[in-house]
């Protein structure tokens, strides 16, 4: 297997229009992992606000008001 160096090294010698088709797909790899990652994220946490919501811990707002309050923190 080639070391990080050895492939660094190659991919500097591509011409130009190779390195930005390598970067691109280097980069959608990565963007993938992270929306997958993010994905599980956002999930475990839409459960828990919604365990919250069914038990009474939390009270929801309509969405302007929530809106509203937002607003009125950022002025």
């Amino acid at each position: 297997m080639m070391s990080v160096e050895q492939i660094t090294q190659e991919a500097l010698s591509l011409p130009s229009n190779l390195r930005i088709q390598l970067v691109d797909k280097l980069i959608a790899s990565l963007e993938m992992d992270v929306d997958e990652n993010t994905h599980g994220v956002w999930l475990t946490e839409a459960k828990r606000r919604q365990d919250e919501i069914r038990s009474g811990i939390i009270q929801p707002i309509p969405g302007e008001e929530a809106l509203a309050q937002v607003r009125q923190i950022l002025s």
